[in-house]
């Protein structure tokens, strides 16, 4: 899978958290998802889990709390957001996905990593994103903003946002 890589742009308190080996579960195949899903108890379904996808198109998912930067072992994605999931006539699939990730605030052309990743397991999925975040960073101040209602207007300063996605420029 190629695509924009994007790397993490939130709070170094939280890249801190990183470890090797705490990585979210690599789900490649699906007896991987199978397995993973197995271990988990019924209440951890009802909520959707944090997820990457890793600079090597690997789906990886952690518990919805979870730091998408320790999800991916803090390297680069080519998406990230948080995903739910139903079992539906005997097959397991993507009730809901987001990408809805603060630390790398993916833009929303991601979903074809998502899309690339969900299919090669065979999960059946949405069309694109069923939340859609849309992230800019303010070239005037240099804060994060989540754009909502086409509302492109800092909510720091005032200043215009680009229409474009830029949230990988220096803040």
């Amino acid at each position: 899978m190629r695509g924009p890589r994007y790397r993490y742009v939130g709070p170094v308190e939280l890249k801190a958290l990183v470890r090797a080996g705490c990585e979210g579960r690599s789900i490649r195949t699906s007896a991987d998802f199978v397995a993973w899903v197995s271990g988990l108890h019924l209440d951890e379904l009802n909520e959707p889990f944090t997820f990457v996808v890793d600079g090597g198109g690997v789906l990886r998912l952690a518990p919805r709390r979870s730091e998408h930067v320790v999800c991916a072992g803090g390297g680069e994605v080519l998406s990230a957001g948080e995903m739910g999931f139903r079992e539906e006539s005997g097959r397991w699939v993507v009730e809901e996905v987001s990408n809805q990730s603060t630390g790398y605030c993916p833009d929303a052309g991601s979903w074809p990593a998502v899309a690339e990743a969900l299919d090669r397991i065979g999960i059946h999925r949405p069309s694109g994103f069923t939340h859609e975040v849309v992230f800019r960073r303010c070239r005037s101040c240099g804060e994060l903003n989540i754009v909502r209602e086409e509302d492109f207007v800092c909510v720091f300063c005032g200043e215009d946002l680009p229409r474009e996605w830029n949230v990988g420029e220096p803040g």
